[in-house]
């Protein structure tokens, strides 16, 4: 078992954001982050909605609808992986309001996508601006939020932002019920919606400040200060005196950030982090893409299915809000093998199930718990990795999952058509056992340490 390594002290502006007491201003900083992670969940959701619409819209076949489903994954992969090295040479704020602008304006363009090409380039395109969101919002909440309390805000912003799986799943439904809106065919508007929304929150995502931590391992030292003396001043324990310039920089080459992600302690970190992101696409998108698709193998129809598939995913949001004061007193790492576990036991009876009340309680339960484990994982990849491969390194690990996502339709779908969902079900299990395997032997203990003891 690695444990954590203590690092470099905590000092200057990390001092000072370390110090601060939770206030107004931190409230504001998580909801401002967590409302855009909504629209990427809704996103990546939004592929498990639209395929059982389009395959009767254009009628496609399976290798048609895992197209659907794996046109925004796609992007997200190959986004995941420059805006993830871009956000650790540019900026953290930079990349937040870029991810938002390219997904908004390519989302609303998908909405009129005249045939099913033009609307995979374009998800595409969508998918591409919103891969590095999720990383993002881990990096940027890590490198704000005091040691005691991180863990716990997280879970709040990703709270907020799972919102949004419920409601792709109550819009599709009542948006194919009601086949078009002035004029405009229902399922274009969940695209549209997306966008719009999207670019709302770009605006507001506006105010947000730089991150002092990234600032100093850039060398900007008086930038830090100034930004961590401003954000004691809004949260109510101004700084007497200057805030000390004194930490080292150590921004580099994505070569060199790759070289210190693959030495030394970190080495193991990286490739547990690696297999980590394969296997829990598996374990997470699998349900949530797979659902409707599995509800019409069962005999509902489309609007009955996404019914059934939008109670099931109240349990996203529910989940994330119970995560809340587990993920501060387990050990993350323990508390993501104890519900990835979970997950595959209830995936089984999911797909076992064949009355509404198993079908729909056991995927509120498995989304739920799958909530524990995605919100515990997400503030671990985290905290593991110093400030200057923060970024680099959870986005390129996380980007394979993204990437496994985009190929996992063209497996699932036509297993689920010969084999069963059972089949599908019970293959995920054992790829979850190996998962709690990975995390169990190669991953740290994370809980409860600032990030620089961690490095």
């Amino acid at each position: 078992m690695t444990e954590a390594r203590p690092g470099a002290a905590t000092s200057g502006p990390a001092a000072v954001l370390e110090s601060l007491p939770l206030s107004g201003w931190h409230r504001r900083l998580v909801v401002l982050v967590g409302i855009g992670s909504f629209f990427d969940l809704y996103e990546v959701f939004l592929g498990g909605v639209l395929a059982p619409i389009l395959a009767r819209e254009w009628a496609l076949g399976s290798a048609g609808k895992a197209a659907v489903v794996s046109s925004g994954f796609l992007g997200m992969f190959v986004g995941a992986v420059l805006l993830s090295i871009a956000a650790d040479r540019f900026g953290r704020r930079t990349v937040f309001l870029l991810n938002l602008l390219t997904y908004s304006l390519f989302s609303v363009a998908a909405a009129f996508s005249p045939n099913l090409e033009t609307f995979l380039v374009l998800r595409f395109l969508a998918g591409l601006g919103l891969g590095a969101e999720l990383v993002l919002v881990d990096t940027y909440l890590a490198e704000f939020l005091p040691r005691r309390v991180r863990g716990r805000w997280t879970a709040w912003a990703y709270t907020v932002g799972f919102l949004g799986v419920p409601v792709a799943a109550l819009l599709g439904g009542r948006l194919v019920a009601a086949q078009s809106i002035a004029g405009v065919d229902g399922w274009r508007w969940l695209l549209v919606a997306g966008g719009l929304g999207a670019f709302f929150v770009l605006v507001l995502r506006r105010v947000l400040p730089e991150s002092p931590r990234w600032l100093v391992a850039h060398g900007r030292r008086e930038e830090a200060a100034a930004v961590a003396a401003d954000v004691a001043r809004r949260a109510g324990a101004p700084v007497e005196g200057e805030v000390s310039t004194a930490d080292s920089g150590g921004g580099g080459s994505t070569v060199a950030v790759l070289r210190i992600a693959f030495s030394g302690v970190y080495r193991t970190r990286t490739v547990m982090l690696l297999i980590f992101q394969v296997l829990q696409t598996v374990a997470y998108y699998g349900f949530g893409t797979l659902a409707p698709l599995v509800l019409v193998a069962k005999g509902f129809d489309v609007t009955e299915s996404l019914g059934y598939a939008a109670l099931s995913f109240a349990g996203y949001p529910l989940g994330s809000l119970a995560s809340v004061p587990l993920v501060e007193r387990f050990e993350r790492k323990w508390l993501i093998i104890a519900s990835a576990l979970a997950i595959g036991v209830l995936g089984i009876v999911f797909a076992a199930g064949s009355t509404p009340l198993v079908i729909v309680g056991s995927g509120f339960a498995l989304t739920a718990v799958s909530n524990v484990f995605s919100n515990a994982f997400h503030i671990y990849q985290a905290e593991i990795f110093p400030t200057t491969i923060r970024s680099t390194a959870g986005g390129i690990a996380y980007s394979l999952s993204r990437a496994t996502s985009a190929f996992l339709p063209f497996v699932a779908v036509p297993l689920l058509a010969t084999a069963g969902p059972v089949a599908v079900f019970g293959g995920a299990a054992g790829l979850i056992v190996l998962l709690c395997l990975d995390v169990g032997l190669l991953g740290p203990r994370s809980t409860g340490l600032a990030l620089e003891e961690l490095g």
